[in-house]
Order: C-alpha cells, then sequence, then structure tokens
C-alpha cells in the first residue's frame, strides 16, 4: 500500500478530533479532572501550608503560558535527542 502512513495519520486526525468534539459536548464539567477533587479533599480535611508559594502569576493566562513554555522546551529536547540519536545511527 502506496498511501499506508498518510491514511493512518488522517485516520488518527479524526478519530481524536472526534473524541474531542463529542467531550466538548458533554459539558463543562468534562475536562475536570483529579486536581480539583484532590484539592476540595485537602481543603475539606482542614490542612494548612507550612510555606508560601515565594511567587504566584498575576493571572490564569500567564500561568497557561509558562506551563506551555515548560511543554514546548521539553519538546524540543527531546526531539533533538531523537535528532541526534537518528543521525548518529545514520552516519555509522
Amino acid at each position: 500500500m502506496k498511501y499506508g502512513l498518510e491514511i493512518a495519520v488522517i485516520t488518527l486526525i479524526i478519530v481524536f478530533a472526534g473524541i474531542f468534539l463529542f467531550q466538548d459536548a458533554a459539558g463543562e464539567n468534562s475536562w475536570g479532572g483529579a486536581d480539583g477533587e484532590a484539592a476540595e479533599l485537602i481543603e475539606a480535611t482542614g490542612y494548612e501550608p507550612w510555606i508560601e508559594p515565594f511567587w504566584e502569576p498575576p493571572s490564569g493566562e500567564i500561568e497557561s503560558l509558562l506551563f506551555a513554555l515548560q511543554a514546548a522546551i521539553g519538546a524540543v529536547i527531546i526531539g533533538y535527542v531523537f535528532g541526534y540519536w537518528q543521525a548518529s545511527r545514520k552516519n555509522t
């Protein structure tokens, strides 16, 4: 099959898009996750933190930006390592 990889990638994109659209239509709480529930459980026990953070982002957008930047830096490092590994295998 000449276009096997392309067909597989397009199929995966369609499947993930379908899942995303289905989850998005399910409501606001569908992307909740366990972090919020864990925070509520910890607050319900009366736990008080030992220390305070030395800096908190001024808004949720800045926090998301820093998280995305961290993910991008990690992706660049992983891509570099895989590229270096692939090139060293090709040159030997």
